[in-house]
């Protein structure tokens, strides 16, 4: 798939793409990446893309002009008869549908994305209504520009694509992963995850030294037994979702053994 960047800071994504699962993907032609300087759209002396608000208040708005001769330039159907299920242009901006790692999966699922980053106090209004098929909000807080929430949508998108990962199985059995029922793999065998709740948070992770500054890794994990290792990863994912976010849980498909154990932690679901 190919990624759009359009910014004014062309700049900042060139450690980004150069490193790590983002790195290898991009050297091995997995997925593309081409960046924009959104002051090449503008025409005057100065190179001026932003502008006063209308309305007064405080900083600078992002003018629409620079931003739709942009969006022009890569040759994409108009928004009218833009196919959303292959290609979508997307406003990065705090008053967006928040990203997730679902909304990660939709896009893994296009050929074509478009970020506009946005800037200063924010973007013309007028470049969502006529331009963007979306607008997403990496989380809610403010950011000094879309640069790095346009780095988190490319990585979390990327890394679900086919081929980018050394073990494909690893993008579905994590933290926010789909339930049983949509991940890959067989069950039975050796324990994986937790996926039969759906979009809990991962379990605890222990490797060697078997003890480190007092702590040892929980006997259950030591013994091999699969049944009881499943049992006890799914109570942690349970316990660390409860305690970390415990508003997944709503959303959360909870046998009847689930719910008595979150009732046995305080949980009143």
């Amino acid at each position: 798939m190919r990624f759009d960047l359009i910014t004014i800071f062309p700049e900042f994504f060139t450690s980004i793409l150069s490193h790590g699962v983002l790195g290898r993907a991009v050297t091995g032609g997995r997925v593309e990446v081409a960046i924009h300087d959104l002051r090449s759209f503008a025409h005057d002396r100065h190179r001026t893309v932003d502008d006063r608000p209308f309305g007064g208040g405080e900083g600078m708005v992002l003018k629409p002009e620079p931003l739709a001769e942009a969006v022009e330039s890569l040759e994409l159907p108009d928004k009218a008869r833009r196919d959303r299920g292959r290609e979508q242009v997307i406003l990065l901006s705090a008053q967006g549908e928040r990203f997730t790692q679902g909304a990660a999966r939709e896009l893994a699922g296009l050929e074509r994305v478009v970020l506009l980053c946005g800037r200063y106090e924010g973007v013309d209004e007028r470049v969502a209504e006529l331009l963007c098929d979306r607008e997403l909000s990496v989380g809610d807080f403010v950011l000094s520009g879309g640069e790095l929430a346009a780095a988190l949508v490319v990585d979390a998108t990327t890394r679900l694509l086919p081929g980018v990962l050394g073990n494909e199985a690893s993008s579905e059995y994590e933290s926010f992963g789909p339930d049983d029922a949509g991940a890959a793999g067989k069950p039975g065998g050796a324990p994986r995850s937790t996926h039969g709740a759906g979009g809990l948070l991962d379990y605890p992770h222990y490797t060697r030294p078997a003890e480190f500054r007092g702590r040892t890794v929980p006997e259950v994990l030591t013994q091999g037994d699969h049944a009881a290792i499943r049992r006890w990863r799914r109570e942690r994912a349970l316990e660390k979702t409860w305690r970390n976010r415990p508003d997944l849980l709503a959303r959360a498909a909870l046998s009847q053994e689930d719910r008595a154990f979150l009732a046995g932690l305080g949980w009143r679901g």
